[in-house]
């Protein structure tokens, strides 16, 4: 017996899992639509993903060390002094780092697929294989060649639209928007974002979100993201960045436009019968931070771990309770990251004065730590009690002063 596992989806999340497997000598496929996708992304990277994923440092553009929060009112208040000299934020352009990833995984053996998988046919018991139905565009046909293919288990990595996910029934989750323009500036102005990254928050950049300008390697991503979707109303925040960051982006050219949903919290199922969802198919992306490259890649990871061990090494079929044992792993380590993420978006999101409150507050030393610290590392960091006490005591002041307290 040789287990046959398809992976479905190309990016962070479907390249970590396909990488697990083919070392583990599973015979896995792995399909990606666009070799060259350039996902709307603002592509930050935490630094333990550098090392975790051994990702080299040619395929980061930019290592960012001082960031911009920036009020509504234009108050900034800049933050990273905490950092060490080793320490910094990834800044990665999704069409480099995705096909490096890809391109990994299949050098260590998983066959990848230039093809759309538009129909996943689901066996009618637990023994038989599931067979997907795709077009292969190897030969450079955009309707491709019909072929099919049979495995005995599936992993959807294929995004907020995920077919796989709609295949199986997962459920449906809301999500945001994401909105990015790449823009091309000056040398002069692409200086002053050498190490630096912006973020703005206020309603009129987003109403539950916040806007940013990311340096890439010979640019700079500005866009914004919204839950409430809305083709119109997404362009008039775009606008709203564009003009408060007009300054620094004087004299520059759109070199492209991008948009994608974001999903806004997990799908109800994430695994039925032996198909798992990872990445933003599960829905793994956080709230408050909106990141979601490094936990698309960890859950995906967790999954083809699982998959490996209950398989023994591709010898066995694993079960949909073997496979359900990723979730209980990936919410037992990251349950409470999520929590404390969505708690802190509904506070300090709601307004213009909570976003106020919010920016007074990052401006603390103590804060910068405690944020950094969870943003680098993924944990949430546990402070000693007198630092955690000081903490609160600053979050309440500054919701106060802010009047942000008031429903």
């Amino acid at each position: 017996m040789v287990l046959r596992v398809a992976v479905v989806g190309g990016g962070p999340a479907g390249s970590s899992a396909a990488e697990i497997l083919a070392k583990a000598g599973i015979e896995t496929y792995i399909f990606e639509r666009k070799l060259d996708n350039a996902k709307p992304c603002g592509g930050a990277i935490p630094l333990c993903m550098v090392d975790e994923f051994d990702l080299p440092p040619e395929i980061i553009d930019r290592r960012v060390r001082k960031m911009k929060l920036i009020s509504p009112s234009n108050v900034e208040v800049s933050i990273g002094q905490t950092l060490k000299d080793d320490e910094y934020i990834g800044m990665c352009r999704r069409e480099v780092m995705d096909s490096f990833m890809r391109n990994r995984a299949a050098d260590l053996g998983a066959t990848l697929i230039n093809g759309t998988v538009f129909k996943l046919e689901i066996p009618t018991n637990d023994k038989d294989p599931y067979t997907l139905h795709y077009s292969d565009h190897t030969n450079g046909a955009i309707k491709g060649e019909m072929k099919t293919l049979k495995v005995d288990l599936v992993i959807g990595a294929d995004g907020a639209n995920s077919r796989v996910a709609k295949a199986i029934d997962a459920g449906d989750y809301n999500y945001a928007i994401a909105f990015q323009e790449r823009i091309r500036l000056p040398e002069d102005k692409m200086e002053y974002y050498e190490e630096l990254a912006e973020m703005y928050v206020g309603d009129d950049v987003s109403p539950d979100f916040y806007a940013w300008v990311f340096p890439k390697y010979d640019h700079v991503a500005v866009g914004t993201g919204t839950m409430k979707v809305n083709q119109a109303k997404i362009k008039t925040l775009q606008a709203g960045i564009r003009a408060r960051a007009a300054k620094r982006l004087e004299g520059g050219e759109i070199i492209r436009v991008e948009a994608h949903p974001i999903p806004e919290h997990p799908r109800p199922r994430r695994v039925v019968g032996r198909v798992a969802l990872v990445g933003d198919a599960a829905g793994t992306v956080t709230k408050s931070s909106g990141e979601g490259i490094y936990f698309a890649a960890k859950s995906a990871r967790m999954c083809a771990e699982v998959i490996v061990e209950a398989s023994n090494n591709g010898q066995t079929v694993p079960t949909e309770a073997d496979l359900k044992r990723y979730l209980k792993i990936w919410d037992k380590k990251y349950g409470a990251t999520y929590l404390v993420l969505d708690i802190l978006q509904r506070v300090f999101y709601r307004s213009n004065a909570t976003r106020e409150a919010f920016v007074e507050m990052c401006a603390d030393i103590d804060v910068q730590e405690l944020t950094f610290d969870s943003y680098l590392y993924k944990t949430v960091v546990p402070a000693n009690p007198l630092k955690q006490m000081k903490i609160t005591a600053k979050t309440i002041g500054s919701l106060l002063r802010g009047n942000a307290l008031a429903p």
